[in-house]
């Protein structure tokens, strides 16, 4: 019988994790599906490694990671997908937003033929009407730059083993699971969903964290923000043409340019300019330099298989 591994990525979800396996459990145990679950603690601060080795004395297919620090969603996500022996991996997160019968529908699909199962928001539950805008306008720039549709997807996604391997086989460090999954390709299928409200807990994202995941994340995805250096600098000097030409055409009318107002705006806006294009010039060369140096997405410090 094919065999399904469910990977959980969790951080600080110790109030959520046994509900989380028992309820995962329960609907595979009665769908009659091979499985095993795969918590991969990602740094908590805390009771979430006690809770699932507890989940795993309870029921011997709960597997656990338990990361040596907080590498990040994306990190704890590869980690899972690295130690799953499943012929299929399912992403899933910890805090059953994301519907454990939607699981079932897409395992289903997977027997059908498909390699790739994707999960994506019919709606985006409750939220900030600030966070779902600029949510919105996030996946919609994502989808110029990958040339894909990102609208409304999420982590929560089937994979076929040959489609896992090809995620393990980029040797990238800093990764985007949700894109990096549709960019591979093979047979893919997408499948609509409802976002449930926490039974417990609340998101461990931060505004400030997610709009670096975002930047992060276009950067990684492409070179557009270096575009942004070129057109700066392209307006700058159509302009410098413009007050070229009016200074020129003040000065041989006998009216010279009155007071310093034209210059100083004029250094300020070159300035701003410079600084703006170096900063992402700069942020280009902080992950050329991550890259380089080598390091692992993560590093375990304890497992249970």
């Amino acid at each position: 019988m094919a065999k399904l591994s469910v990977v959980l990525p969790a951080f600080n979800e110790e109030s959520m994790l046994s509900e989380t396996a028992e309820v995962l459990e329960s609907l595979l145990s009665a769908e009659q599906i091979e499985y095993e679950l795969l918590f991969v603690d990602d740094g908590s601060r805390d009771g979430t490694w006690n809770s699932i080795v507890a989940a795993h004395e309870k029921e011997d297919r709960v597997k656990g990671i338990h990361l040596s620090r907080n590498f990040g969603k994306e990190a704890a996500i590869f980690a899972g997908l690295a130690k799953a022996s499943g012929d299929c991996v399912a992403v899933m997160d910890c805090d059953l937003q994301h519907p454990p019968e939607t699981l079932i529908a897409m395992y289903r699909l997977w027997e059908e033929g498909y390699e790739v199962v994707e999960g994506k928001k019919k709606n985006r539950g409750k939220e900030n009407l600030v966070y779902g805008a600029g949510a919105g306008l996030f996946y919609k720039i994502m989808s110029r730059l990958t040339k894909m549709d990102m609208d409304n997807t999420s982590d929560f996604k089937l994979l076929d083993r040959k489609a896992v391997q090809a995620l393990l086989s980029m040797p990238e460090k800093n990764s985007f699971f949700r894109a990096m999954s549709s960019w591979v390709g093979f047979r893919s299928t997408s499948i609509y969903f409802d976002v449930k409200e926490r039974p417990a807990g609340k998101s461990k994202w931060t505004r400030f964290g997610l709009v670096r995941y975002a930047i992060a994340n276009i950067v990684g995805y492409s070179a557009m923000p270096m575009q942004f250096v070129t057109g700066a600098g392209f307006l700058v000097f159509l302009l410098a043409i413009v007050l070229g030409i009016q200074t020129l055409v003040r000065y041989f009318g006998g009216k010279a340019v009155e007071g310093f107002t034209t210059v100083i705006l004029l250094i300020l806006l070159i300035g701003s300019t410079i600084m703006i294009s170096l900063g992402i010039i700069g942020y280009y060369i902080a992950r050329i330099f991550e890259e380089v140096k080598g390091r692992p997405k993560y590093l375990i410090s304890e497992e249970i298989r």
